[in-house]
């Protein structure tokens, strides 16, 4: 499930089940790159029941989808074939449609028509670890996650990377504890969300695996996004989180069933960015388009750029 508020540029995106003064928080920097050794006697401190029950519900989850043959890491097979008609239209589908529309009370589910929104500044981003996070977890997200970025940053040709300062994206590793005490934080991160929706995410159901939020101003360029990430998930859905969460803050906003073979699709399918997913956020940074643009002036460009990476005539 993703969202995105249209009205003030703000992007809300939720990775579900199928389906300014600094404020004290129980949240603690990333680590170096190459992180000192504990002290003796520092340990994460113990986590509550509901963190633990968690842990064990994600785990769950990941076993059953696997047990599906979902979450594939393959980048899509010769089981789903695509050409560049498929690729456009997916393009077209997932970077100018929000899949919730903003209201009175929060978000609710209701595709509409958008224009397109990306990155047109280096995305600096930073690491915010929970005290649940040990020292060794906190080194190994930040080679997978500094890994990621520098794919995305290849495929798209935009600087996108880890940085210490000038941070305009936080993600946030969290347990359930830290996330419901982080309504300052949420707040600070994310300043034209309403209380109401604070207090949505301090209270995300477990059916709501992560979330990213990014700003845009008024010509469709981001200029801030932060997103949480839970600690209680098992390995792949924790790296699935990270890899759709981040992604879709550079600019692919929507999620579609007929989005295939995507991670841009609420079907679970597929953990990890797929081939064609792959040339999409290629296609989100060519230089051809740009913020602002309506699906109307992008369509030719875009079905010539598909033909151009896949071949035409398909």
């Amino acid at each position: 499930m993703h969202v995105r508020a249209q009205s003030i540029g703000l992007l809300c995106l939720l990775l579900a089940a199928c389906a300014e003064p600094p404020v004290p928080v129980p949240v603690v920097p990333a680590e170096p790159v190459h992180p000192r050794a504990r002290p003796a006697g520092l340990v994460p401190p113990t986590p509550s029941g509901a963190s633990v029950a968690l842990g064990q519900y994600y785990a769950g989850v990941q076993k059953s989808l696997l047990a599906q043959g979902l979450l594939r890491t393959d980048g899509g097979g010769a089981d789903v074939p695509w050409n560049d008609r498929i690729l456009a239209e997916t393009f077209l589908r997932i970077a100018f449609r929000d899949e919730y529309r903003r209201g009175a009370d929060g978000f609710t589910a209701g595709e509409t028509v958008t224009t397109l929104r990306r990155w047109q500044k280096p995305v600096r981003v930073g690491l915010i670890f929970g005290p649940s996070v040990p020292a060794d977890d906190r080194a190994l997200e930040r080679a997978r996650i500094g890994s990621y970025l520098a794919r995305l940053q290849k495929l798209t040709g935009h600087p996108i990377a880890l940085a210490d300062q000038g941070v305009n994206f936080n993600i946030f590793i969290v347990n359930e504890d830290e996330r419901r005490a982080m309504g300052p934080v949420i707040a600070q991160a994310a300043p034209n969300l309403s209380p109401t929706e604070v207090a949505a995410v301090q209270n995300l159901p477990k059916e709501t695996y992560c979330l990213v939020y990014a700003t845009a101003d008024k010509t469709g360029a981001y200029s801030s996004a932060f997103a949480l990430i839970r600690q209680e998930h098992p390995g792949l859905l924790g790296l699935a989180c990270l890899h759709e969460e981040i992604a879709q803050a550079l600019g692919l906003q929507n999620d579609s069933p007929q989005a295939r073979p995507s991670i841009f699709n609420d079907d679970e399918e597929f953990a990890l960015l797929t081939d064609m997913d792959q040339q999409m956020l290629g296609m989100l940074y060519d230089a051809r388009l740009f913020p602002g643009m309506t699906e109307e002036q992008a369509r030719p460009l875009v079905q010539v750029m598909a033909a151009e990476r896949v071949g035409g005539g398909a």
